[in-house]
């Protein structure tokens, strides 16, 4: 990872992110003008509801507000995968401020991205796919939003690196923008050329640790959509066996990882996992962090292996075995449910 060559205080972010805006050549210096721009026509709202006994209604509600971007002349819309996760009804607000209603295509855990396509096409110019791996330390981006209204921020690239999520998750090469842009949900990173290389999934307090931290947002690479894309839109998974799933909610603290929640009837909780657990490891395999643990699980086979935990509890070690199960069964993906 390439080094910066000096720091900038996080203070002057506001004056960076209107030079990067000038640079880009958009007009987007407020709301109104970036309302104006055909370029980032786009860019849409996503609204989606959940039925009140999802899986993921207490955690993420029951009406998610987000934003997409259209990459296709027939109305397929890229977001991020939990705005529209077990969604009953979709509905995207284009340029026009109309409500059209949408069908969820496709949700991917692992990568965490999400696609939906609109019952009608939208008359806007579509945004074409870039290459997210080249985009380099410190290169001025742009991140649009449309939440209400059309929003755009001025960035930079300051970090790419692995992130690994507390919900069994990773990325292995994610990117990190500031000044951070608030509406972040589903919004689109958007290159010099004009082209989509990210969406918008956290963001943080501490990016760039490295260097002088501070807040940020996570970016999922659109390089990662480009080779299971043919999966998701023919079957709306892709085709690759998922990961083993615990049920756990993990944090990593200083080097350790603690369970911090259990799944309601998921695989942990059958295991008598517990809040408070810490997880040293694999059978008697050490995790040196989060991203280690789930890569180590991951390659413990396909869902419903046993995976056998080195826990402490109470101060005294133990062996659990949790028999893995599937996510996406787990889900209540089915809107006939």
């Amino acid at each position: 990872m390439p080094k910066l060559q000096q720091r900038r205080p996080w203070t002057a972010w506001p004056f960076l992110a209107l030079v990067l805006l000038l640079a880009l050549g958009l007009a987007v210096s407020s709301p109104a003008s970036a309302q104006s721009d055909d370029r980032l026509s786009a860019v849409v709202q996503v609204e989606a509801l959940i039925p009140y006994n999802a899986r993921t209604a207490d955690g993420l509600g029951t009406r998610r507000v987000g934003s997409g971007a259209v990459i296709d002349d027939d109305g397929l819309v890229l977001t991020v995968g939990y705005v529209i996760l077990e969604a009953i009804d979709v509905f995207v607000r284009g340029p026009d401020g109309k409500r059209v209603p949408a069908n969820v295509v496709a949700y991917d855990h692992e990568s965490g991205l999400g696609l939906i396509r609109t019952a009608t096409p939208l008359d806007v110019e579509p945004l074409s796919l870039g290459n997210a791996a080249d985009v380099s330390l410190m290169e001025p981006l742009l991140v649009a939003s449309k939440v209400g209204k059309l929003e755009a921020t001025g960035v930079y690239m300051v970090d790419r690196r692995p992130f690994a999520g507390y919900w069994e998750y990773l990325l292995e090469d994610a990117i990190f923008t500031a000044p951070p842009h608030a509406q972040f949900g589903g919004a689109a990173l958007i290159n010099r050329q004009g082209q989509l290389v990210g969406i918008g999934s956290l963001i943080l307090k501490d990016a760039n640790p490295r260097q002088q931290p501070g807040p940020a947002n996570m970016f999922i690479p659109v390089d990662a959509l480009k080779p299971i894309l043919a999966d998701l839109l023919a079957d709306g998974r892709r085709k690759e066996p998922a990961h083993p799933w615990l049920g756990l909610y993990l944090e990593e603290y200083r080097g350790r990882i603690f369970v911090t929640r259990v799944a309601p009837d998921g695989p942990g909780q059958d295991a008598g996992m517990d809040v408070g657990d810490l997880i040293l490891g694999i059978d008697g395999k050490i995790a040196g962090s989060l991203a280690d643990f789930y890569r180590d699980l991951w390659q413990r086979g396909e869902p419903g292996v046993d995976i056998p935990l080195n826990v402490v509890r109470d101060n005294h070690m133990s062996l659990e075995v949790v028999k893995s199960g599937d996510r996406y069964r787990y889900l209540r993906l089915d809107p006939s449910f």
